[in-house]
């Protein structure tokens, strides 16, 4: 699977789909207007500058957003070197699965994990039922 950010520049290439897409309503998701699939490391290709973001409202963020400098399209997540220094057996690489083409996601289960409300501890609950993508799908 392979997606283009808004001007081209960055390029992400999956080696597999992903299990799942979270679309989840945090701070983060919503405002980085991203809906993620989550792969291992190998399985994602970033082609092109990107500039990361970490939050300033945490003491340790886990994960430093990814976006294209110049369009400004959120391409990925990935973990921070302070979180893989705490578990460094963590491979995992968030990509916002919004840059792909919807016909190339059939099949994907769509997950509505309630992030805004999650106690950090606990699995997020879900806001509703999971879907299973397909045809004629659309954000």
């Amino acid at each position: 699977m392979r997606a283009r950010c808004i001007c081209g520049a960055v390029t992400v290439t999956l080696g597999d789909k992903p299990a799942y897409i979270n679309d989840c309503n945090c701070t983060l998701c919503r405002k980085s207007g991203a809906a993620w699939g989550y792969l291992p490391g190998a399985a994602v290709t970033i082609e092109g500058d990107t500039q990361g973001v970490t939050r300033d409202d945490m003491e340790s963020p886990a994960v430093e957003v990814h976006f294209c400098p110049r369009c400004g399209a959120t391409t990925h997540w990935a973990l921070t070197q302070a979180y893989t220094a705490d578990y460094p057996q963590a491979d995992q690489v968030g990509v916002n699965m919004k840059l792909f083409d919807p016909a190339t996601l059939t099949g994907i289960e769509l997950r509505f994990p309630d992030g805004l409300g999650w106690n950090g501890e606990d699995a997020p609950r879900p806001r509703r039922d999971a879907i299973t993508i397909g045809a004629g799908f659309s954000w």
